[in-house]
């Protein structure tokens, strides 16, 4: 699953997710704390990621897709737990992958207690997800809860494979935009699994199912690609990507020219980079045809995406998820 970044999603839409993942979280944060732990250091830490515990887009599009084929999303709080619980333990493990020590001015699990910490509570939410999934499995018809199972058991082994290939791309400079689909498509797959499950849950039928699932690997592209675009914007971002990971995309694609290539490196190689820079970075990148193209591929994927839920009844909800695809390109 990928990690939260709330203030990269257009404000109204993140409100509504939040919303929607309120009962979910409390259930989550309620189960996860129940349990008895004998190390106070652990104890500590848990108490401290739930504190600050807002994973709202999983469990929030999970809701969107179950309404949006009939079904009540409150009669499946306990699965949107499930998905808080798994979407926690990736979140955990991926700053330790990152180095990520701080995340939007606070410290990450990591930063605060250490990589030992961070593997222990990071496997301590996937056990308690799965643990929380087993318990449905009664109260599901087994054809379900086979379906269930199956998404679960794609999606883990994708984000896997994005998360691998993701570690081959660190520190490289000569990324193109068609060798990072393979990544950005696989890392989709968190959000194509949402929506496939609020639709199984929700009793949709297969073709509603599989067209949601499809409109659900467009939006989690267009979520990432969102992601990277605001990434070149944030200094901090810039600099931590350079150091533990690989630059956004867009500055990539924009180094395939070498003029280009040159001034933003010049600006970088600086052990500071000013607001007037930035604006500068961002400018000669943009101008650039090969990041005029990565644009392009954006609109296409929206356009996609809508298409994919044509066939949907009419409802406030199926025109909620179109509006959510085009505000991905909001002030881009």
């Amino acid at each position: 699953m990928s990690s939260e970044k709330e203030t990269e999603r257009p404000n109204r839409f993140v409100e509504i997710l939040k919303k929607r993942s309120e009962k979910g979280l409390k259930f989550a944060r309620r189960s996860i704390l129940s349990e008895k732990i004998e190390s106070e250091l652990a104890q500590e830490a848990l108490e401290y990621y739930t504190s600050n515990w807002e994973i709202f887009v999983h469990p929030g599009l999970f809701s969107l897709a179950c309404e949006a084929v009939g079904g009540n999303p409150d009669d499946a709080i306990s699965f949107q737990a499930v998905l808080s619980m798994l979407t926690a333990s990736f979140d955990i493990h991926d700053d330790l992958i990152d180095g990520s020590k701080k995340k939007q001015g606070k410290l990450t699990v990591f930063g605060k207690f250490g990589k030992g910490m961070t593997v222990l509570l990071g496997d301590a939410f996937l056990i308690k997800g799965f643990t929380l999934l087993f318990e449905l499995n009664d109260k599901m018809p087994r054809d379900k809860i086979k379906r269930v199972v199956e998404t679960l058991e794609t999606l883990l082994f994708k984000l896997g494979s994005a998360h691998a290939l993701e570690q081959s791309l660190k520190g490289r400079m000569d990324i193109t935009l068609e060798e990072y689909k393979k990544v950005l498509e696989l890392k989709a797959s968190s959000v194509e699994a949402d929506m496939r499950l609020g639709a199984i849950i929700g009793g949709g039928s297969l073709k509603e199912a599989e067209s949601l699932a499809k409109y659900g690997k467009n939006l989690g592209m267009l979520m990432t690609l969102r992601e990277e675009f605001v990434d070149v914007f944030e200094p901090g971002e810039l600099y931590q990507r350079m150091k533990n990971e690989y630059l956004p995309i867009p500055v990539l694609c924009a180094f395939q020219n070498s003029k280009a290539k040159k001034i933003i490196l010049e600006i970088l190689s600086q052990k500071h980079v000013t607001k007037q820079q930035l604006e500068k970075i961002c400018d000669v990148a943009f101008k650039t045809k090969e990041v005029a193209e990565l644009r392009n591929y954006l609109k296409r994927t929206v356009n996609e995406a809508s298409s994919f839920i044509s066939n949907l009844k009419e409802s406030p909800v199926k025109l909620l998820l179109t509006s959510m695809a085009l505000a991905m390109l909001e002030d881009l």
